[in-house]
């Protein structure tokens, strides 16, 4: 359903803007293929949940469409947890990227943001994931925004995100497809069954499963890699920070790099309180290069 409202001005520390809202309520199925059918440059897709559902909404609005390049982008949590029950399913979002020649994707922990934008003009804010009850069955709500200036804001916002995440190319996401496999089969015998085997096997599936998206994570880099990105874009998105502002910031963004109750070696490298001196390396490394400063007990971005 699709209602128009009035024209809002909307702050914020990008620019104010007059934007033009349609108000988007119950089943929005016919709106998000009419966007995702216009894209003719870029289509970026943000949700947590990605269905088989969803999927084939997006490769049925594609159909008979030209190719749109390799700008666009999904932005997606591929956690195990989210896999086990179903509300994310690896094999979808290879079904996405065929849709879509090119896509980017990128897997990001605890993302929930929903936005789906076409050539940085068109999108939808909403509370709706990419699945069948996200678009058609649950009560959501959102707005249909048609404002180049805001779209190109929202845009921007999303990349600093997927910045902090790790793209996923498509042999890991094969890879992951077998993972995910096994880790809903324990899931389901799990929960039908009450035995210290299925418990042990659950455990096992989920602790593979976290450990693949580590390795993806990292494709090569070292864990202070990660970090001195993440520390450079809260830098500039908060200005400058201390080391105590920085850590929670950090661990938020990165919580199975940064998890102080376990102690995890994943090919020699250790996952748990020794992240604090991963993320010290990698201020260190930044000051050496010349990207930052510390002054006064802050640390300031110079770039």
């Amino acid at each position: 359903m699709e209602r128009n409202i009035r024209s809002m001005v909307v702050d914020s520390k990008f620019s104010s803007c007059a934007v033009q809202l349609s108000l988007l309520t119950g089943s929005w199925q016919v709106v998000f293929e009419r966007l995702v059918n216009s894209a003719q440059h870029r289509m970026l897709l943000c949700a947590p949940y990605v269905s088989r559902v969803g999927a084939n909404l997006v490769c049925k609005a594609r159909r008979g469409t030209i190719a749109i390049g390799p700008a666009s982008l999904l932005l997606t949590d591929l956690s195990p947890r989210s896999v086990c029950n179903g509300a994310t399913d690896p094999s979808a979002i290879i079904a996405v990227e065929a849709a879509l020649s090119g896509l980017r994707v990128v897997h990001l922990p605890r993302l929930h943001a929903k936005i789906y934008c076409a050539d940085g003009q068109r999108l939808v804010l909403t509370s709706g994931n990419l699945t069948s009850g996200g678009i058609n069955h649950n009560h959501e709500c959102g707005v249909f925004v048609e404002d180049d200036v805001f779209a190109a804001q929202v845009e921007q916002e999303l990349l600093g995100i997927a910045s902090l995440g790790a793209e996923v190319n498509r042999d890991a996401l094969l890879a992951y497809c077998d993972v995910a496999t096994e880790v809903r089969f324990a899931y389901t015998a799990e929960t039908e069954s009450a035995s210290r085997n299925a418990r042990r096997r659950l455990s096992a599936a989920l602790q593979e499963a976290e450990d693949t998206l580590i390795r993806i994570r990292l494709s090569g880099d070292a864990v202070h890699t990660v970090f001195a990105r993440t520390i450079k874009f809260f830098l500039k998105r908060y200005g400058s920070l201390s080391t105590v502002q920085m850590h929670p910031l950090i661990q938020q963004v990165h919580p199975d790099l940064c998890d102080d109750s376990v102690d995890r070696v994943i090919e020699g490298q250790r996952f748990w309180k020794n992240w604090k001196h991963a993320v010290r390396t990698a201020r260190q490394q930044l000051k050496k290069r010349g990207e930052v400063s510390y002054v006064s007990g802050q640390w300031h971005l110079l770039e």
